[in-house]
């Protein structure tokens, strides 16, 4: 079994990991875009052609499924992405966790790019999934920036200023770009500091990885064992891992496994 993931950065970690989780065994193809990056100020052509791009040199290595673990790029490249590649490999997009978040009565607060934040598209998910919820739309410049170099100090100091537009009473918060899952307790800390209710965080990465073994016929088997490999990809080229993705959990727990050649 293999799977692959695109992003313009990093952003693809957590839902790595959750594969990894879900299917130890499972080949991992890490496709990024570090020249192109960031996608989030692109146009729409601009940033479907250098997502295709990096699709395409996932699909070179033949895996079963592709995930865009990417909010932005499945906004505007996915049914690009899956009018090239579907129905020879399924492609898996990434949609923030409003609708889950809604459900438990909020009120609620939407962290995105700034390019995300008051958008139709998100606009019209919250329509869809939490009518009648209150909802609040914060805006995030420069965090998905800061994760990505993992800059310790830009990190809080971008999650401070989306912290303080964020009402106190809020329930749960959904992360709604890939890239914030990797800071989730820095936001959870300056959401609600201790003592406090308790806080929820809405991630995607666990329910797109479940999505993607769902797709291809597979099951969730956390004790499988077999000799997984990781390709890492940096605009189609092999190699290593980046630094910054070492700083994270998710980045240090893929490095555990066997790296193809």
């Amino acid at each position: 079994m293999k799977i692959a993931l695109l992003d313009s950065g990093i952003g693809l970690l957590p839902a790595a990991a959750a594969v990894r989780r879900l299917r130890p065994d499972a080949d991992l193809v890490l496709s990024c875009d570090p020249d192109g990056m960031p996608w989030g100020p692109r146009t729409a052509d601009d940033l479907t052609e250098r997502a295709l791009t990096v699709a395409r040199a996932a699909a070179a290595h033949r895996p079963d499924a592709l995930i865009v673990a990417c909010n932005t790029a499945s906004v505007h490249a996915l049914p690009t992405l899956r009018a090239e590649l579907e129905p020879d490999i399924p492609v898996i997009g990434t949609v923030p966790a409003i609708k889950p978040a809604a459900a438990g009565g909020g009120p609620v607060a939407i962290w995105a790019t700034p390019a995300t934040t008051g958008s139709p598209y998100q606009r019209g998910l919250i329509r869809d999934f939490a009518d009648g919820v209150e909802v609040t739309e914060v805006p995030c410049p420069g965090l998905a920036d800061a994760v990505e170099q993992a800059d310790e100090t830009a990190v809080e100091r971008a999650v401070a200023a989306a912290a303080a537009l964020t009402p106190d009473d809020v329930s749960a918060v959904v992360l709604g770009c890939t890239h914030y899952e990797l800071v989730a307790e820095h936001i959870r800390s300056a959401v609600r500091p201790e003592p406090g209710p308790p806080l929820v965080l809405h991630g995607s990465a666990g329910a797109v990885a479940a999505q993607a073994l769902r797709r291809i016929g597979a099951e969730p088997d956390p004790g499988a064992r077999g000799a997984a490999s990781l390709t890492m990809l940096l605009n189609g080229r092999e190699a290593a891992l980046p630094e910054a993705a070492l700083g994270y959990a998710e980045g240090r727990l893929l490095q555990t496994v066997t790296h193809a050649h």
